[in-house]
């Protein structure tokens, strides 16, 4: 049976809307409070203790680190996609695709060290 082939397509496609989900509800507010309304003095700014205990609960920690990963594998399915169909370099697929989910996979990671290990 030559049309059974096994991909792991669909769950790039899971993630990229999941990372689409994601990065639509919750980056648009971070950007609105912490790039509008702090500076410009609508709302108060917290101050460090306070930022620095929300921080250190494992589970904003956690959410962080989803955020980032989601968002990062969201962008990494639309670059690889533009630049397959957008920019017909799809003999290229291979490469672009490892290029694409790696850095992501990387930049996971680097979000998970930097809020597990760092901060």
């Amino acid at each position: 049976m030559a049309g059974n082939k096994k991909t792991i397509e669909p769950f790039l496609w899971l993630g990229f809307s999941g990372g689409g989900v994601v990065a639509a509800l919750t980056l648009p507010v971070l950007l609105f409070l912490l790039g509008i309304a702090i500076p410009l003095g609508w709302i108060a700014a917290p101050d460090y203790a306070h930022l620095a205990a929300v921080l250190r609960h494992p589970l904003t920690r956690l959410g962080v680190v989803v955020i980032a990963a989601m968002s990062l594998i969201h962008a990494a399915h639309r670059l690889r996609f533009t630049l397959h169909d957008g920019l017909k370099l799809g003999k290229y697929d291979a490469v672009i695709a490892t290029v694409c989910y790696g850095a992501a996979l990387a930049g996971a990671a680097l979000a998970a060290y930097i809020m597990f290990a760092v901060v």
